[in-house]
């Protein structure tokens, strides 16, 4: 079985490598590149031979410049309010800052997931989901959490802000409370059918 090189000594020194590539992968991504393994691999003063070591193609390097946030991370203050919507408008307030901050690299994974043929991409599935359920769980009695959380995430991540922004044309504020407003939508119209 191969051993991945980055796997094999000096394990801190390419650990340094590895990170120098990704952040010039996500510093060109800001600036509007979509960046190949040499085009890192110079803003990052690394041979290209080095950095086909890390990244053998442009897909890899793009994949590794999605964003992170722990898995673990809430959205919500340690002091947030018990009202579901008052929560979903924190979540979501936080949600749609991360999507408008690591555009550009979002906007690079959702290209990889749509490349025809090619496998999809391994990202944090879930994650928004997650946070939106820990903005529902108050509901959790009376709802299908899970469901409602699906249905506010198919309205306001990338997807949703390439859309507004780019077909749309909505200027990123405006896209920002179109989101907003999508996800409080959802929420009323699932607690209207309570009623």
């Amino acid at each position: 079985m191969e051993v991945p090189y980055e796997s094999t000594g000096r394990s801190r020194q390419k650990g340094r490598t590895r990170a120098a590539l990704v952040a010039a992968a996500h510093e060109l991504l800001a600036n509007g590149v979509s960046p190949t393994v040499e085009d890192a691999a110079e803003a990052a003063g690394i041979s290209r031979t080095t950095a086909y070591r890390y990244f053998p193609n442009q897909r890899a390097l793009l994949l590794a410049a999605y964003p992170e946030i722990s898995g673990d991370a809430s959205l919500l203050p340690p002091d947030a309010p018990a009202d579901p919507a008052a929560r979903l408008d924190l979540v979501m307030a936080a949600f749609i800052d991360f999507t408008l901050r690591w555009e550009p690299q979002l906007r690079a994974q959702l290209r990889l997931s749509l490349e025809p043929g090619a496998p999809q991409p391994v990202l944090r599935r879930g994650r928004a989901i997650r946070w939106i359920e820990e903005a529902l769980a108050p509901l959790a009695e009376t709802l299908d959490v899970h469901a409602l959380a699906v249905a506010i995430r198919s309205a306001t991540g990338i997807e949703s802000l390439v859309w507004l922004t780019d077909i749309g044309g909505l200027d990123r504020p405006h896209a920002a409370e179109v989101l907003a407003g999508s996800a409080r939508a959802i929420l009323r119209a699932a607690l209207d059918q309570l009623s």
